[in-house]
């Protein structure tokens, strides 16, 4: 399960599955899959099924030429490849097939949202030597991490790496107050904390989906002991109530009430949005263009009293400067092209349409939180409205906000950079969690791409018609 050579070992399994001998096994993992994908969603048939297929799949490698003379690690790492490779393909048929497992998802998520909001480590009885709650993030990214692979191996991983992160955690803080090693007790607690404040995605389906289809006899060990907490952790979630978090009945309902009341706001004020918008960006841009054009049509006015003032003074050289302003009068100031770009948008119906690029234009002063926000807000909306306008005026397409080339090439590298981090744990900054990696780092286990092994499967392409 943590053998380092594992991703190797998915990558051999490949290459063998394009050998011909191996033909028959691709055309009977090819032929699961597709009657398999043929039935109606039975959780616990299925998983009966697929755990069969892998005990059958895995007991003819063991007496093929192909794996002859191999050792027992190739032959495991065989099984995984084979289990990566039939799960992901399985994947959208298996997860979360049941409507009850969706229900149980969204209710789980919604309880972990409204207790995260004021549960603290003391109401899980966690000792003060034990607490570290900015260390616990570390675990909380592992966990978060669990929705981003198909294979039931990968994430189970992303389980271990967050017990394991914790379990080293705490390993050190016990050792740093000479307190006796942390067991059960002091694990488990933190493991709901972590869990709570995480809120992974799914987490009642991801783990159903590794109990059925994680190969039974790999799931022993070290790997059975944080999954099992992790089912605890689950349960205790699922029925927590004032006495779980040492509380009075009266005190854990006025949290929930705020919480649910918090959550609800944002809600409101999301979904508020998002109704309005069109309406307010209506009203809004109505009133701000009215404005522009008459503030446009004041300046015109000055400008032409300002002329003909001039033009009266200076008689004496009159044609010469007449000509002189006809000439420059052919080329439009910007606040004729502000007020031509402001006239067209007030007569286009989907006017609303040109300034949603511009996610805060008409957000309020309290949706930022820096001091200066009022004055940034207002800047920040003269500039688009003005911006657009000129544009409009210039017969050009509605102006775009979005990066550059090389902007968007440096974004695709750096999430490209960041994709690869993410499949091991993250190294702190911070001086407090630098014990953190170097505990961890010689036992958590990384995780190969799904993307690269979907992508280069022989086994999509090895059997010809």
């Amino acid at each position: 399960m943590e053998n380092a050579d594992v991703f190797l070992g998915l990558h051999d399994f490949l290459d063998r599955m394009r050998q011909p001998s191996a033909a028959d096994f691709v055309k009977s993992i090819k032929s699961f899959i597709v009657s398999f994908s043929n039935n109606a969603p039975d959780p616990e048939r299925d998983g009966a099924l697929v755990q069969e297929f892998f005990a059958n799949m895995e007991a003819a490698f063991r007496a093929h030429p192909l794996w002859a003379r191999c050792s027992d690690e190739e032959l495991e790492s065989a099984g995984e490849g084979l289990e990566k490779y039939v799960m992901t393909k399985l994947f959208t048929r298996v997860f979360a097939s049941l409507p009850d497992d969706v229900k149980v998802d969204e209710q789980l998520s919604e309880k972990m949202s409204l207790i995260q909001q004021f549960i603290r480590p003391e109401n899980l009885d966690i000792k003060p030597t034990f607490q570290n709650e900015a260390s616990w993030l570390l675990a909380q990214k592992e966990l978060q991490k669990i929705n981003m692979y198909k294979a039931p191996r990968d994430k189970l991983v992303c389980i271990l790496n967050c017990c394991k992160v914790i379990n080293n955690l705490l390993l050190n803080a016990s050792i740093a107050s000479n307190e006796n090693p942390p067991g059960a007790d002091e694990f488990l607690p933190v493991l709901i904390y972590v869990t709570m404040k995480a809120n992974p995605p799914q987490l009642h389906s991801n783990l159903l989906y590794i109990q059925r289809y994680r190969r039974q006899s790999r799931l022993v060990g070290e790997a059975a002991y944080f999954f099992t907490n992790m089912l605890s952790t689950e349960s205790f979630i699922s029925n927590i109530d004032a006495r779980s978090l040492s509380m009075e009945e009266t005190e854990f309902e006025k949290n929930m009430e705020s919480a649910r009341a918090f959550l609800s706001g944002l809600s409101t004020d999301l979904d508020s949005q998002s109704n309005q918008s069109d309406q307010k960006v209506e009203n809004n841009l109505k009133t701000v263009l009215i404005e522009s054009k008459l503030q446009a049509l004041d300046s015109s006015k000055e400008r032409e009293l300002s002329i003909r003032s001039k033009s009266s003074e200076t008689r004496s050289g009159n044609i010469r400067y007449l000509k002189d302003e006809s000439s420059m009068a052919k080329v439009p100031s910007l606040s004729d092209i502000e007020n031509k770009g402001a006239s067209m948008l007030l007569e286009d119906d989907l006017a609303s349409i040109v300034f949603r690029e511009y996610p805060y234009l008409f957000a309020n002063t309290g949706d930022l939180t820096i001091s200066d926000v009022e004055d940034l807000l207002n800047n920040y909306k003269q500039l688009v409205f003005k911006y657009v306008c000129l544009s409009k005026g210039l017969g050009g397409a509605t102006p775009s906000l979005h990066p550059s080339n090389s902007q968007v090439h440096l974004h695709h590298e750096t999430e490209t950079v960041k994709e690869h981090q993410d499949t091991e744990v993250v190294e702190p900054n911070d001086e407090s969690q630098k014990q953190i990696t170097m505990a961890n780092s010689s036992s958590t286990v990384s995780l190969a791409s799904e993307e690269n092994f979907e992508s280069k499967s022989p086994l999509d392409e090895a059997v010809a018609p």
